[in-house]
């Protein structure tokens, strides 16, 4: 009787009401949503929440995405709507403070330049095929009129390879939307990286290359090694090689970062450029390393100013004599990509030189997060800093190494909430021993929030000679980098220039998921396919200079032992066609194989258990039904 009421003209139409009214509820809740991949795709970090629910304006986004144009491209166009996935997660995130618009630039419309206006160029994909827009824009519509775009922020160009941080690229760009005015980086130093005077050459020497990029993109004011304050308007504070810094300028530091401030901080245990500079104008110091005592400590790190890294899986080549054969230096130390952290700031570098660098741990017991940015091998040695100073061989390291089968962090990212380390107040000045220095009003004994800093053992990863080759050109000097050391510094610069949330935002996974299994068949088929190739290319090489030269002794007639040369040589040719062709078969045959497995669990084996799985249950409630009926 159910049943034909189930199955009626009003069972039906109320069947397809209550599809269309659950369509409904599901259509009106976008917020609920079940994220199943494997690295939540899908699922906004809390950090990120966090700024788009607080913005204090509303925000217009726009995707310009030249969507006709990549319909024969799908690794693009499964991009497209990786981006467009993003940026709506934003939107239903923030509350309505963000809007959401596709544009497609059509050739020579209103919507082109509208795009070229933002600064939003198309690329071509690939040679022969359209140029496609794919940029996103951020705009403040408070600040437009009819003739002014007023302020936004820009990406031209969202790379496919710049996947993990798609997330922050775009949270970034809404907090520079809202906030557009240029980052302050206060330099404190005691290197003459921002230029200074040779005094043996009576002449200026100019800014390294990594602060010309620095002073190309953000305001640099520059931060006395005296200093007993540190200006509030300053938003990162860059410190280089710190050398006996005063305990008033420790403490002003530290009060920087207790409020908020953030810190890009270079440490040395033997600066190797110092070595050089006062080799060159006969200036010695007692020491070559530097530290900032006490701060380091309070903020988690652990560092020896007196211990040097030796690695001699990742060390550099050097030539000591011109002529003479390269030698591996050990405390010399090329990191290449497996020594980065898949974090913002190292995720995307390649390969970074660094010299006598220091090692920097986690200290027992803190209450920060020490976050690894970079680290070497595992057959690294720890050596004393007297050591690196008299040393004028750089074989005598490989004398003196035995590997303590341990990787070192070279740079590190520390968050969260700090305790000061002048907990008591400021220190008291050196003439005012007998006497109480009060505690000012403002003092922090802790952090207002979380800290953010980050620590590099090394001050030569910044030297021209490590990572940059530069050249005047027409009057300007041009930077051509050879390691990814510059990129480091910028990426941490603007990672630490936006705000806490922004901060904590770290990559996320990949959309696209390659089928594993496939790939290593056909690089394995690769790999004999191209043996294969070398063999005939080798034996087509010899049998052409064979051809040569019996035309050069036969006065060009051929010969019975030309005619059976080149016969030969197509039957070799044949037979090594065949094989590649068998090759190739196999390969097909292993994927085709894969495949039909793939088919057979995903459209019946699954299937069927689901099946086998609901009867199971369908059986059992059944037999409950009928045992409790029988009682």
């Amino acid at each position: 009787m159910n049943k034909k009421a189930l199955f009626s003209n009003a069972g039906l139409a109320l069947t397809a009401a209550g599809l269309l009214v659950t369509v409904l509820i599901i259509s009106l809740l976008p917020r609920i949503r079940i994220d199943l991949t494997q690295d939540s795709l899908y699922t906004l970090s809390d950090a990120t929440r966090d700024i788009v629910a607080n913005l204090d304006r509303p925000i217009e986004l726009t995707f310009f995405y030249s969507e006709e144009s990549v319909t024969e491209v799908p690794q693009v166009r499964a991009y497209g709507l990786r981006v467009q996935e993003m940026l709506r997660e934003m939107v239903i995130a923030s509350n309505g403070n963000l809007s959401f618009e596709i544009v497609d630039p059509a050739p020579f419309s209103e919507e082109e330049d509208r795009a070229t206006a933002y600064g939003i160029q198309a690329v071509p994909l690939a040679a022969g095929r359209e140029a496609v827009y794919f940029g996103v824009v951020a705009t403040d519509p408070a600040t437009q009129t009819d003739t002014d775009a007023g302020i936004y922020q820009a990406i031209p160009l969202v790379r496919p390879d710049q996947e993990e941080f798609l997330e922050y690229e775009f949270a970034r760009l809404i907090t520079r939307t809202l906030d557009p005015d240029p980052t302050v980086i206060g330099l404190l130093t005691s290197l003459d990286i921002d230029g200074g005077f040779n005094p043996v050459a009576q002449q200026p020497t100019r800014a390294w290359a990594v602060m010309d990029t620095v002073r190309y993109m953000y305001d640099v004011q520059r931060v006395e090694s005296t200093a007993d304050s540190i200006d509030s308007s300053i938003d990162v504070l860059l410190i280089v090689h710190p050398q006996s810094l005063p305990a008033q300028t420790l403490y002003a530091i530290d009060q920087f970062v207790m409020r908020g401030g953030r810190a890009l901080i270079f440490v040395d245990p033997n600066s190797d450029t110092q070595t050089q500079i006062a080799v060159n104008s006969g200036e010695f110091r007692d020491s070559m390393s530097s530290d900032l005592p006490g701060l380091l400590q309070a903020w988690g790190i652990q560092f020896d100013s007196t211990q040097v890294v030796t690695d001699q899986e990742r060390a550099l080549y050097v030539t000591l004599q011109p002529g003479e054969r390269p030698v591996a230096h050990l405390g010399m130390m090329g990191v290449q990509r497996e020594g980065f952290a898949n974090d913002i700031v190292s995720g995307q570098l390649q390969v970074m030189n660094m010299s006598s660098a220091g090692a920097l741990s986690k200290m027992e017991g803190s209450t920060t997060t020490f976050e690894p940015l970079i680290q070497t091998s595992n057959t690294t040695m720890m050596m004393g800093t007297a050591f690196f100073s008299e040393m004028g061989d750089p074989t005598l390291l490989l004398d003196e190494f035995v590997s303590e089968d341990q990787a070192r962090f070279l740079a590190a990212r520390v968050s969260g909430r700090s305790a000061s380390a002048f907990p008591d107040g400021p220190p008291q000045p050196d003439d005012a021993a007998d006497s109480e220095t009060p505690v000012p009003d403002d003092h922090l004994s802790e952090s207002l929030g979380d800290i953010g800093v980050i620590v590099i053992a090394d001050s030569d990863v910044l030297a021209d000679r490590m990572w940059a080759q530069s050249q005047q050109v027409l009057g300007q000097r041009v930077i051509n980098a050879f390691a990814s050391n510059g990129d480091f510094v910028i990426n941490a610069l603007d990672n630490l220039s936006g705000s806490t949330a922004l901060i904590n935002i770290r990559s996320r996974g990949r959309y696209a998921r390659p089928f594993t299994r496939v790939i290593d068949l056909q690089r394995a088929a690769d790999e004999r396919l191209r043996a294969e190739e070398t063999n005939l290319l080798q034996r087509l090489s010899e049998t052409e200079q064979q051809l040569t030269a019996l035309n050069q002794n036969n006065g060009g007639t051929i010969s019975p032992e030309q005619n059976a040369e080149i016969e030969r040589f197509i039957q070799v040719q044949t037979d090594t066609r065949r094989a590649l062709r068998d090759v190739q078969f196999q390969l097909n045959a292993e994927i085709d194989r894969l495949g039909t497995t793939l088919k057979f669990i995903n459209t019946a084996l699954i299937p069927g258990l689901l099946v086998i799985a609901a009867l199971g249950i369908a059986w059992m409630r059944s037999r409950r039904r009928r045992l409790a009926v029988r009682r």
